[in-house]
């Protein structure tokens, strides 16, 4: 996995923990899980479109 994949891949996952971790404490936020998951979606595209 390229330099730039592999730090989205990063932020993705810290994204989800900081989004899980929001919602335990303070309760559900539909925007936050909403950019969340809109932020793995981007992931996705960018591990999926690299060149092999």
């Amino acid at each position: 996995m390229p330099g730039s994949a592999r730090t989205m891949a990063v932020c993705t996952v810290g994204g989800l923990v900081v989004a899980t971790a929001y919602t335990v404490a303070m309760g559900g936020n539909g925007w936050l899980w909403f950019s969340w998951v809109v932020l793995a979606l981007v992931t996705i595209g960018v591990v999926a479109a690299r060149p092999v």
